[in-house]
C-alpha cells in the first residue's frame, strides 16, 4: 500500500523536513489533475496557469497519453540502449518526419538535451569547420534559460543560477538577446560553432523577440557556416500558437531542441533533431543515457505528438491566446498595477509595476490561488500564464475574470 497523506500541511512539513529546499513552491498540494485542473488533498479544484511550466500542454492526465503509457508498460519499460528495442525506430522516425530532421537523439531532461545539443555542436566544429582543439565558442544570450547543469550554467547571465557554482566551463560568448548586430560581430568569429537560443525567452519572463530577430540570427549563422541551435523545450509543441515558435518567422534550424510537452507531462522525454552531417559526428561510446529512449518513452511521446496535431492545439492557443491578450490590456486601463502585458499564443505574462524585490507579484499569486487558480512569479515581479492548450473560451474568459478580480481588488 502507497501511504498517503490527508492535509496539505502534513505535505508540506514532510516536505521541508526530508526534501531539499531548491524550489519555493506556492502552498498548495495536489492530488489530482484532468484537463485543465488540477485538485489539492482537501478536494478544491484549481485552473493551471503553469501547466508545469509547458510539460502539460495536452493537458493533465490526457486520456490516450496515459493509456499508451499503461499498454507499453505492461509489456516492456526499458532495455538501455545496449540493444535495440522495437519502439525506438519507429519514434524516432516519427519526430523525424513531424519537425523534418534526418535524426534524432532521445535524452530524459531539458537539460541533458541542450548538454547533447552542446557536445554535438563542439564535435561539428571541430571535425566539419575545422576549429582547432578546444578552441569552439557557442555564442548565447543574456536571460536565457537552458537548465541548471554546471555547463548550462556557464552560459547564463543570471546571478542566482550561477552564484556559488564556480568555476565555470569556458567556451561560451554572451550577447544581449533581440539584437541582430551583436550578432553580426560575434558570429564573424570563426571559431563559434554554434548561436545557442530561445525562440522566446520563456523562464526570463516570456520575452518575445522583435519580428525578424530569428530570420535574421538564420541568415547569419548560414553566411558563418554556424549552427543555430533553438531550445524550445518551453516553447514548442504548439505552446506558442504553431508546432514551434520558429516557424512563426520559417525559421528552421540547424539542432531543434525539445522536451516538456513532448511527453505530455507523462514521463521526462527530451530528444535532439539534426541532420546527419551534424547528428553523425557522434560514435558509439562518445554520448548516451540508460534511460534514454527506452521503448515506454517511445511510446508515449508518439502519442503525445499526436493529439496535438488532432486535436489542433496550436490553432487554439493561437486563437486563445488573442482572447487572453486582449483582456489582460482592457484591464491595464482600469489600474496602473499592470505595467506591461506580453506574450505569443497561451505563453503569456503580465509585469507587476513594483520592483522585483517586492512579494507583490507572489502575493497576487497567493490570491489568485484562493481564488481557484494556479500561477507562479518569475523574476520577482513577473507572472508567468500558461494554461493547458485544451482550454476552452469560456475557460479563458472564467480566469480572465478571476485575474481581474485579484488585481482590481489587491492591496498591498
Amino acid at each position: 500500500m502507497v501511504e498517503t497523506i490527508s492535509t496539505s500541511r502534513e505535505a508540506i512539513l514532510l516536505e521541508e523536513q526530508y526534501g531539499a529546499h531548491n524550489y519555493h513552491p506556492l502552498p498548495v498540494v495536489l492530488t489530482k489533475g484532468e484537463g485543465v485542473f488540477l485538485w489539492d488533498v482537501e478536494g478544491k479544484r484549481y485552473y493551471d496557469f503553469l501547466s508545469a511550466y509547458s510539460a502539460v500542454n495536452q493537458g493533465h492526465c490526457h486520456p490516450r497519453i496515459i493509456n499508451a503509457l499503461i499498454q507499453q508498460a505492461k509489456e516492456l519499460t526499458l532495455t538501455s540502449r545496449a540493444f535495440y528495442n522495437d519502439k525506438l525506430g519507429i519514434a524516432e522516425k516519427y519526430v523525424c518526419e513531424t519537425f523534418g530532421y534526418q535524426k534524432a537523439l532521445f535524452m530524459n531532461s531539458g537539460a541533458e538535451a541542450n548538454e547533447t545539443a552542446i557536445k554535438l555542436a563542439r564535435k561539428w566544429g571541430y571535425t566539419k569547420k575545422g576549429i582547432p582543439d578546444n578552441q569552439a565558442v557557442i555564442v548565447c544570450v543574456s536571460q536565457n534559460f537552458h537548465g541548471r547543469t554546471t555547463t548550462i550554467i556557464s552560459a547564463s547571465s543570471d546571478a542566482i543560477a550561477r552564484s556559488g557554482f564556480g568555476p565555470f566551463m569556458p567556451g561560451f560568448k554572451i550577447v544581449a538577446y533581440d539584437n541582430v548586430d551583436v550578432l553580426k560581430e560575434a558570429l564573424a568569429n570563426p571559431d563559434v560553432c554554434a548561436l545557442w537560443i530561445e525562440p522566446i525567452q520563456g523562464e526570463a519572463g516570456v520575452y518575445v523577440p522583435q519580428a525578424g530577430y530569428l530570420k535574421a540570427a538564420e541568415e547569419l549563422c548560414l553566411k558563418h557556416n554556424v549552427l543555430l541551435m533553438m531550445d524550445e523545450i518551453q516553447t514548442g509543441i504548439a505552446r506558442t500558437g504553431s508546432m514551434l515558435a520558429s516557424d512563426h518567422e520559417n525559421v528552421h534550424p540547424d539542432i531543434l531542441i525539445l522536451g516538456k510537452a513532448i511527453s505530455g507531462g507523462v514521463l521526462p522525454i527530451s530528444v535532439v533533431l539534426a541532420n546527419d552531417e551534424i547528428m553523425l559526428v557522434i560514435k558509439p561510446g562518445e554520448h548516451g543515457s540508460t534511460f534514454g529512449g527506452n521503448p515506454l518513452a517511445a511510446v508515449v511521446c508518439m502519442e503525445a505528438l499526436k493529439v496535438v496535431k488532432d486535436e489542433a492545439l496550436a490553432d487554439n492557443a493561437e486563437k486563445l491566446g488573442s482572447v487572453f491578450r486582449r483582456r489582460m490590456e482592457e484591464l491595464m486601463k482600469k489600474t496602473n498595477l499592470i505595467l506591461q502585458v506580453r506574450g505569443k499564443g497561451l505563453l503569456n505574462a503580465i509585469v507587476i509595476n513594483d520592483s522585483p524585490q517586492s512579494e507583490t507579484a507572489w502575493n497576487i499569486c497567493i490570491d489568485l490561488m484562493n481564488h481557484g487558480m494556479l500561477a507562479k512569479p518569475t523574476h520577482g515581479n513577473i507572472i508567468r500564464l500558461a494554461p493547458p492548450l485544451v482550454i476552452n473560451e469560456e475557460q479563458i474568459h472564467e480566469c480572465c475574470d478571476i485575474i481581474e478580480q485579484c488585481v482590481l481588488n489587491f492591496r498591498k
